[in-house]
């Protein structure tokens, strides 16, 4: 008698649907932990800005807006994306003043999500733009409510 080895067809197709229906169940997961890294990505580069606005202040008395169409003096750099380069970045970040306030008393800096600056193909549905000021205030014009730590 002659013995088989091998996968029969039938064997291959039951291995293939339960790894199909493992990567159905694990995606949702794991493009959720690729939302909030992206985020937690903006939320730093805003941090960083931020700092770097408060050093501007400190010496100039006024702060300073910025944003990726705009050129800064060759003395003051401000970087207007949120990863290690523009193009791979989530966020375009832009500093303004606060509404109300004048760049002595308040600046308002703002990650927006998948510009044509940055990586267009990246979306927040939950948070959308992320907003920090110098008066401290964290918020997001989105309609999430877990934006900010």
């Amino acid at each position: 008698m002659k013995r088989q080895t091998g996968m029969t067809l039938i064997e291959l197709l039951i291995v293939m649907a339960l790894v199909c229906v493992l990567a159905a169940l694990a995606y949702p997961s794991y493009a959720g932990y690729v939302l909030k890294s992206r985020r937690a990505e903006g939320q730093a580069a805003l941090l960083e800005a931020m700092a770097h606005q408060e050093r501007y202040y400190t010496d100039n008395n006024r702060y300073l807006p910025f944003s990726a169409d705009t050129d800064t003096p060759d003395d003051v750099r401000f970087r207007w994306w949120s990863g290690q380069t523009a193009h791979d970045s989530a966020y375009e970040i832009s500093a303004r003043a606060c509404p109300g306030h004048g760049l002595e008393r308040c600046i308002e800096l703002r990650a927006t999500p998948g510009t044509a600056h940055v990586d267009g193909r990246f979306r927040d549905a939950e948070c959308d733009t992320l907003i920090l000021d110098s008066i401290g205030r964290r918020r997001a014009t989105g309609s999430g409510s877990r934006c900010w730590p």
